[in-house]
């Protein structure tokens, strides 16, 4: 899938944030640019340079990758810092697994591996709190692939967790989330994904291959309406955003 970004546009663009050299946004991206959104595509990995202000963008998201928040790498350490222009602004943020992670080392929390070496790699269950019930409807389980997870920093509502690592979704303000599994998985991309990483199906915790193509088939219809209903609360339509635009510019 090919994503092209248009500088010339007046359509509201939303900034993604990528880690590696082939990596895609997804079934996200697909899903904001159905929305009319612009997708502005950087990996600071690779030299991009990320804006000091979310004054151009609707929005941001900072997705996965096989680093760690806790690497010393430049780019790593720029990225957690960056995360304070969206909160600041209170400009809507998303952090997928690394993302989530980045915020939450921005906010002084920790990002560590389970006490008992287990991972999560392939579907899992996801449990709901109150004030995650309270926003939408969550799917049973949800596409993983992680060996580290959060705490809960201050400043932090938990909206759901799960058996092994029990922060699994979590809010900052009042646009700003972070969710330890990936809504934006796509069939091609679980092809890749458990292709050119199957040495890390066998660490402990993980499914085999076939359960993550058995699970596709049974979760993923769930969480694709998740991710419609969150991307509805969280950023809404580009045409709803450059209205909102206009009022505010107009008080």
């Amino acid at each position: 899938m090919r994503f092209h970004f248009d500088p010339g546009s007046n359509r509201p663009k939303i900034l993604i944030i990528l880690h590696q050299e082939n990596s895609s946004p997804g079934r996200v991206g697909l899903e904001l640019v159905k929305r009319g959104f612009m997708l502005d595509i950087r990996k600071p990995r690779f030299g991009d340079s990320l804006p000091d202000t979310m004054e151009h963008h609707a929005g941001a998201v900072i997705f996965g990758g096989p680093m760690s928040a806790n690497d010393p790498d430049g780019f790593v350490h720029k990225e957690i810092d960056w995360i304070k222009v969206p909160l600041a602004e209170e400009k809507p943020f998303l952090g997928i697994c690394l993302g989530a992670q980045m915020m939450v080392k921005h906010l002084g929390g920790t990002v560590s591996g389970h006490r008992d070496e287990l991972v999560e790699i392939g579907y899992y269950p996801l449990v709901p709190t109150e004030a995650g019930k309270a926003l939408m409807d969550w799917p049973q389980k949800v596409y993983q692939w992680h060996r580290e997870g959060f705490d809960l920093p201050n400043g932090a509502d938990l909206l759901a967790g799960g058996p092994t690592y029990p922060n699994q979704a979590i809010r900052v303000g009042p646009a700003a989330y972070g969710i330890q599994f990936h809504p934006e998985l796509t069939h091609q991309m679980m092809v890749r994904w458990t292709t050119k990483g199957a040495p890390r199906m066998e660490l402990p915790g993980a499914q085999q291959r076939r359960d993550h193509f058995a699970g596709r088939f049974v979760y993923d219809p769930a969480v694709k309406r998740w991710l419609d209903r969150f991307l509805d609360l969280w950023i809404g339509t580009a045409e709803a955003t450059t209205e909102f635009g206009r009022l505010k510019a107009a008080e």
